[in-house]
Order: C-alpha cells, then structure tokens, then sequence
C-alpha cells in the first residue's frame, strides 16, 4: 500500500513555523506482493492546520498521526539552502540535498531480476541461457522466448502453446497481430512473466492493462497478475494524480476500443473533470507569483537554478494548456465529462478557444501558419494537423461551443469563420458561426468584418455576401419594437434607448465597412445597395457615413447609368445630413442633379432653422424686459443696475446676430456662385428648366437675407429703444 508522511515545520530545522510555506515532496517505500515498489509522486502538498493538502487528489487528505513513519520524506522551504537534516521523528532519517528540480512522473518497480531481455535487429532474445522453444511474432517484431514462464502467467498464450502441440507442428510459432499497444506492450509484459524488472508509468501503463486483459493475465492463472498490478497503480497512483492521468490519457488513443470497454477513458476523464471542476482557492492550491522562487520562464527555481517544474495557479484556466495536449477524441469527451459535473460554460469556451488556437495555428490573420506554429512554447508543440484533420477538428468545436451569447470574443468567431472558409469547412459549420457572430455583431470592429474573398471564382476582394448574412442575422435577433417611425421629436429618446445602442453600434459599423470595400470595382451595385439597405433607416442618427460610402462606390463605378446612380442615392436620407455633408454633397459632381436640388433644399431649411433659432433666444430675451420692468423697484439703484444689464444683454446679442448674418451672407453667395457654376456646366437640363431651377433657389436664399435683414432692423430699433430709456435714467439721476 501506498503511503504519505508529513512533517510540522517545527520537526525541521532552519524552518521558519509558518504552515501555509512547507513544501514536501513526497518518497512512497513500501512492498507489494514479493515486488519490490518504488513509486515517486513528486508534487506539491501543503501543509496547514497538521493536514497534508494535495490539490491532485479527490479523497480527504490525511492527519499526521495516521501516517506510519516507515516512509521518507524530502521537505523543503523557499527560505532554506539546499542542505541536509535530520528529525527525531522519522526512524529512517531524512534524505539529504532538497531538490525541487525531480518533478518526475509517478512510476511503480516490478520484478526483482535482471533484465536479460536482448535486441537484435527486428527480435527479442531472452539471454537465461536455456534455448528459446517458442516464437511470438508480434507486428514486425519477433520474440524468442520459453514456454514456461509464459504458461505461468498468460491465459491466452497457454490455449494457443496447447494447441500448436495438439496439432504436432515442429516449431512452435505463435502470431498475436492484434494484441493492444504491439510489441511495446508485448515486451514488458514478457518481462513480467519472467519475473525480470520493469516499471509501471502513467505513459506505459494504458498499454500494459489492456495487453494484460488481451493475454488474459488473471487472478485465476497467478496471483498478483498483471491485471491486478495495473489496476491498483491506475486506481491508487494515475488517476490521483493530474499530470500522470493526463499521460495515460493521452495514450488511450492508440488502444482505443480496449481502453473504452476497460473504462479507463472514463476513469481518466473524470478524475481531470473532477480536479478542473474543483475551486483551488478551496483545496489549498498556492497563488504562485512571479518572484525570487520562480524564474522570468515561469518555473519554478531552487537556489537560482531553473527546475523546470511550473507552478499551478488558482485561476479557472489552470488546465487549458494540459488539455489541449490530448487528442481531438480525449478532449471532446473530457469537455463532455466537465459539463456533467456542471462546469461554467464559460469555463468551457476559454478552453476551447485554447484548443482551437493551438491546434489551428493559422487562426490569427494577423500571422502565417509558420509564425504561429513558431511562436507556441517548445513543450505545446505539436505536429502541424493536416487539412482534413483541421477541418474535422473545426467542425467539432463548432458543435461543442455553447450557445450564449458572449462567452467567446468576436474576434475568435471571425478567426474560426475565415478559417473555416479557407478549409471548406461544411455549410452547417459555417451557417452557426455567421449566426453565433451575428449574436454579438455589435462587438465587432471593422478589421473583423474585412473577410477576404476565399472562393475559387475571385469576384470581389471582401466576401459581401457574408456580411450580409451575419447582419441579417444580428437583426433578426434584434428586431425594432413597433413599425411606425417615432415622431421628430422623440428622435433623441428614441436613438438613446438602452436597447437601440447595439443596433446604432452596428449600423456605424456597416456603414463603415460599405465605405471600405465600396471601393471594389468588382462590386456590383446590387450586393452594395442590398447590404446597405439590411441596416433600418430609423436607427441612423446620421447618414453621414452612408453618403460617404455611396461617393466612394461612385467614384470607383464611374460607368453607372444616372438612373443606377439616383438608386443608390435613395439609400440615404438628406434630412439626416449634417451641414458639412451637405456643404459637400452640394459640390460633388458625381451625384445626381435631382439628389443635388434635394440636398440643397434641406440645407436651405437647415440654414432657415438655425437663423429662426438665433431670433428665437433674442425674442425670448424680448418678452422677457416687460416682466422684469413691471416688477417693484425698491431704488433707484435697482432700476439703474437692471437697465445696464438689459443693455449689455442687448449689445451682446446684437453683435452676435450680426456675425451670424454676415456668416449667412457669405454662405448664401458662396453658394450662389457655386450653383451657377454648375447651372453652366450641366447640359442635361433645357435652358427653361435651369432658369426655373435657379430662380427657386435665388428666390429662397434672398428670402433667407431678406428676413435675416427684417430681423436685423427689428433689433435695432429695439437696442435705440433700449438707449433712449437708459438716457432717461441717467437724466433722473
């Protein structure tokens, strides 16, 4: 049986009584039916309150006082040189020069005689010096052993001996081309018929069992079989520990049907379920910080020296590195094994976004394939998949994602998504990566949306179509609340809603990717008219970024007819165009003359309102003087103060009327030239038309002067009004 010893600080000396800061590294010593066993279970136990605390492991841990004191212990302290000591209470003494650097995987010593195990070439010889009566051929490798020790111990290989001898064939040759794991578990499982030494490891054991059952080594033929002696160093070693159960899983792929029906899959997967499930913070695990233990590379150190061994940190993601090591198979059914036990799917997406940038290194677009395969540590290295197998892998992460939104980053979906395009990946794969991205679109950037064109038949340079998918897809997850329009006056309330912002946030961002692939002369007018138009008029507080987009298509569609340029026009809103949009618009020879007219009409309106705005404050001001005259005065210093004021409003807000006027002046001729500027360059209107044309507009811009003027004089004959008072007071004084 295997065992543990622990030691209070205060058995050691030089160690400081602090609990939470003994390190022990654990030594098992013990014999298990006539073999010697030599287990190592290097690992970090803590001790607090007189219990050892190994996070590897699912029993309760164990008080000091049941611990038997036969077994060695190696304590150390992150204080303490590497020295040796000695404590009253251990019969055997404690092993000298502490080491941290022998983190080793936990392995088991049978049979007490020498190896006499030979290799030549394609064949074993068992050097007893006895002639070898039997031959095992096992793959391409042949064994020339005795029959004796293996009838001693192996059920299968004595019904098969029995049965060449009933048959009288001269040479004895047995063929075992199925046996699990081959002649690498054939060998030390000859070994152990022999009685010669061999080791059980987390890497070796897997094969050993499922060989052992294979060659039916049973209780019934000997006792302390080697079924038995795998069983109890899987149960009682590997599947406590993490590191090893992650190796014997890793080799449950190469004896896979053997491995399913002796349930050591599953044993395996729900230890690591268990301990990945855990709260470290709950079972003691150390918050390892990088520090004068623990090197720039991460490992830990001992006396300045690097060890190699890297600590485990309290962290939800501990365990994303050591599982993306395992295979596609493993991973998948470990993932499936957490989510029963109720792991956060949270959890469950950060491993798998770290499966999946491991496994596919050409996720980042921002790298090569190469770069990031170079960019991984030496020790997560792994064979470039090939692209069946990266497709495959894909595919079966699109299936184990979870559905909430937001529980992997946009930016990931995308990665997936183009990798997904450029593996051809199935259309039901890339059907639920368009729709996961069209959840949380609003999260996206523009880089994000800028998927190149992965087909064979390159028409564009960006795949459109895509996008157009993925924002049919965000709004039809966010479909606007009744179908009228809102009244002009509730815009404001209505843009603001809480639940409109990630709308709003997505008609910016695809008004900006229409202006960046526009430029695409490929393009056709329809694909940009039907994306453009899959964004609701009613959330655009703008249409500034719409109208830009729209220039630039026409710019680099210069061939379109009027009639194909007036469609694409009524795209946008001229309502919704700020002053420089239209200041812009108004001079851009590549709209059309009707959508020109238009433009220049609300920015007419635009300029009415903001004129009827300045008079607005100035005739508030206004209305405002009979009040404060018709107030009690208490002096003549109140009435005096108040008229002073009232002038000074006065001045102040005529000078600035002035300024806007003037400001408007300037404007209404700048325009005025520019318009007959492009009365003279137009030839498709008739003279009669363009006559019409510019006395409409003429007629608006002296409308505007004219009332600016009225409103002008109006002011001032209320500023001399205002002066003839303030002379009256200064009279009475």
């Amino acid at each position: 049986m295997l065992g543990f010893l622990g030691l209070s600080p205060s058995d050691l000396p030089g160690f400081v009584a602090d609990s939470k800061k003994c390190l022990c590294i654990c030594v098992f010593l013990d014999c298990f039916d006539g073999h010697e066993v030599f287990g190592l279970e290097f690992d970090l136990i803590w001790c607090k309150n007189g219990i050892l605390i190994d996070a590897c492991f699912e029993e309760p841990p164990w008080p000091f006082d049941r611990l038997s004191p036969t077994f060695s212990i190696l304590s150390g302290y992150s204080d303490c040189s590497s020295r040796g000591f000695r404590s009253p209470g251990l019969q055997g003494g404690i092993l000298s020069s502490v080491s941290l650097g022998l983190f080793k995987m936990a392995c088991m010593k049978l049979g007490s005689k020498t190896d006499g195990f030979q290799r030549q070439g394609q064949a074993w010889f068992c050097t007893t010096g006895l002639p070898s009566d039997v031959t095992v051929e096992v793959g391409e490798m042949t064994f020339h052993l005795h029959k004796f020790p293996l009838l001693s111990k192996c059920g299968l290989l004595e019904k098969l001996i029995r049965q060449k001898s009933e048959e009288g064939e001269d040479g004895c040759v047995i063929q075992l081309p199925d046996i699990p794991g081959g002649p690498k578990a054939f060998e030390p499982a000859a070994k152990f018929c022999y009685g010669m030494k061999m080791e059980l490891t987390a890497s070796n054991v897997v094969y050993l069992r499922c060989a052992a059952e294979y060659l039916e080594m049973t209780e019934e033929i000997a006792e302390g079989n080697l079924i038995t002696q795998t069983e109890v160093f899987l149960n009682q070693v590997v599947l406590r520990s993490w590191k090893d159960s992650i190796k014997a899983l890793q080799t449950c792929d190469y004896v896979l049907p053997y491995a399913e029906d002796l349930q050591i899959v599953k044993r395996c997967t729900d230890s690591l379920a268990i301990k990945a499930c855990k709260d470290p913070s709950l079972v003691g695990w150390p918050i390892i910080e990088l520090g004068p233990m623990q090197s720039p590379g991460g490992s830990i150190l001992w006396n300045g020296i690097s060890t190699g061994a890297r600590p485990r940190y309290s962290s939800s993601d501990w365990w994303y590195e050591d599982v993306s090591s395992l295979s596609l198979p493993m991973y998948r059914r470990l993932i499936s094994a957490m989510e029963t036990r109720g792991i956060g799917q949270e959890i469950i997406s950060g491993s798998l976004t770290f499966y999946a940038s491991r496994h596919l290194p050409g996720l980042d677009r921002r790298q090569s394939i190469s770069e990031a395969y170079i960019r991984l540590e030496p020790r997560a290295l792994v064979a470039l998949p090939s692209e069946e197998e990266q497709r495959h892998l894909l595919e079966e992460i699109d299936r184990l994602l979870p559905s909430q939104k937001g529980l992997m980053s946009t930016k990931i979906l995308f990665g997936l998504l183009r990798t997904a395009m450029i593996l051809r990946a199935s259309p039901s794969c890339m059907f639920n990566l368009e729709r996961r991205i069209g959840m949380q679109l609003d999260q996206a950037s523009l880089e994000d949306l800028l998927i190149p064109n992965f087909s064979d038949s390159t028409e564009t340079l960006y795949n459109v179509d895509c996008i157009h998918r993925i924002v049919e897809h965000f709004f039809a997850r966010n479909q606007m609340i009744g179908g009228a329009s809102p009244d002009v006056a509730d815009d404001d309330q209505f843009l603001g809603s809480p639940t409109l912002i990630p709308v709003i946030a997505v008609a910016k961002l695809v008004d900006g990717y229409l202006a960046e692939v526009a430029s695409d002369a490929n393009l056709k007018p329809s694909k940009f008219q039907a994306l453009a138009a899959a964004i609701p008029d009613d959330v655009r507080p703008l249409d500034d970024g719409l109208y830009r987009a729209i220039d630039i298509f026409l710019k680099a569609h210069s061939w379109l007819a009027e009639s194909q340029r007036e469609e694409l026009c009524r795209l946008m809103n001229c309502q919704k165009l700020s002053l420089e949009a239209c200041t812009h618009a108004a001079q851009n020879e590549r709209l059309p003359l009707r959508v020109v007219v238009q433009v220049l009409f609300f920015e007419q309106l635009q300029l009415k309102t903001s004129i009827a705005g300045c008079f607005l404050v100035s005739d508030n001001l206004d209305g405002s003087r009979p009040l404060r005259s018709g107030l009690p005065i208490s002096g003549e210093d109140t009435g005096w103060a108040s008229a002073i004021r009232e002038n000074q409003v006065l001045k102040v807000s005529m000078d600035s009327m002035r300024m806007r006027v003037s400001e408007l002046e300037k404007e209404c001729s700048s325009m005025r030239e520019e318009l007959e500027k492009l009365m003279k360059g137009r030839s498709g209107w008739s003279a009669g038309g363009r006559k019409f044309r510019s006395n409409i507009i003429k007629g608006q811009i002296c409308s505007a002067q004219e009332d600016a003027i009225s409103k002008e004089r109006d002011t001032e004959q209320r500023l001399e009004k205002e002066q003839l008072k303030l002379a009256k007071y200064q009279k009475h004084m």
